[in-house]
């Protein structure tokens, strides 16, 4: 089979195009035919040595595609079945090993890339709105990068449960997109001080949440952004890591502050997993969840999907497709 390899870390340029052996299924792992994958910031972070991991490797953790084998012991599922999962041994393939407890079957009326466009950043989406801070109406939302794969899917959730969101995005275009998601208000950082504005927007009392995926530019701003007792949920740095803080200062703003709520902490059942799932994979079968694909990328492409998303080039998600 066709895969992604890397044999040492650094730039775009260490993913190589590789043949390698078709795995074989251990006991509750299920073979699956890869045909949609979800490039995410974590693969990056794994290609630059950021994250640890032994080489060579095959990134990639998201994908959707066709059980093609079932492993010794595993039940639920049938040769052909359509899947997703977001717990996929190395994705960017065109076939790839999956543990049958992470792996979802993909509702009627939902393609592949549907499918694995909606798995991770949905569920992340999912568990920042409905877990971390779980949102209600009347509550106000700073939401940042509001245009990328999370942003317009957790806008969206929010302006569902009746929250107020704030948005913020780096173009006009990508601010008509966050407007199309439920945005009530939308910033363009580029042009404005996003703290000065929503102060403005809260009449100074400030937001009940920041959800925060960019990290190091935009840390110290959003934590000032917050009402007194409201929750910093910082999910990942694209921007690079936050700097170094103080809890008691932080403390001493009146703030409660939480760090890296990961998707993982959030599914530590099969339950977690199909209610989450369950509801970002429905919602989308039935039009009430729209997803965005900005680029379909062959397989052999994967460095240029990476550079695109690394530079914010993209809206909504990136895929691969072997």
């Amino acid at each position: 089979m066709k895969a992604i390899q890397i044999y040492e870390t650094g730039g775009p340029e260490v993913l190589r195009l590789a043949e390698l052996p078709i795995p074989q299924p251990g006991p509750g792992q299920v073979l699956i035919r890869v045909e949609a994958v979800g490039v995410n910031f974590i693969e990056i972070y794994f290609r630059k040595g950021v994250y640890k991991a032994q080489l060579p490797l095959v990134p990639g953790s998201e994908a959707a595609g066709t059980v093609e084998e079932l492993g010794p012991g595993v039940t639920g599922f049938a040769a052909g079945d359509l899947v997703a999962s977001a717990s996929v041994m190395g994705s960017y393939a065109e076939y790839a090993l999956v543990p049958a407890a992470q792996l979802v079957k993909v509702p009627a009326g939902l393609s592949p890339e549907q499918a694995g466009a909606a798995m991770l950043q949905g569920m992340t989406a999912h568990y920042l709105a409905y877990s971390t801070f779980p949102l209600k109406a009347g509550d106000t939302a700073l939401v940042h990068a509001a245009a990328g794969g999370v942003g317009l899917l957790l806008t969206q959730m929010a302006a569902k449960l009746g929250a107020r969101v704030i948005a913020t995005v780096s173009t006009e275009a990508k601010a008509e997109l966050a407007r199309e998601a439920g945005a009530s208000e939308v910033i363009l950082y580029t042009e404005q001080d996003f703290e000065v504005e929503v102060k403005r927007l809260t009449a100074g009392r400030g937001v009940d949440v920041v959800y925060d995926s960019v990290g190091k530019t935009t840390f110290d701003q959003s934590l000032n952004c917050l009402r007194p007792r409201g929750l910093l949920a910082l999910f990942g740095a694209s921007s690079g890591p936050v700097p170094p803080f103080d809890l008691i200062q932080l403390s001493g703003k009146g703030s409660l502050f939480i760090t890296r709520p990961t998707l993982w902490h959030h599914l530590a059942t099969r339950a977690e997993l199909e209610w989450r799932a369950g509801d970002v994979l429905g919602w989308a079968a039935k039009g009430d969840l729209k997803l965005r694909t900005e680029h379909v990328y062959p397989l052999a492409e994967a460095a240029q999907a990476q550079s695109d998303l690394a530079d914010r080039k993209t809206t909504g998600k990136i895929l691969l497709e072997p």
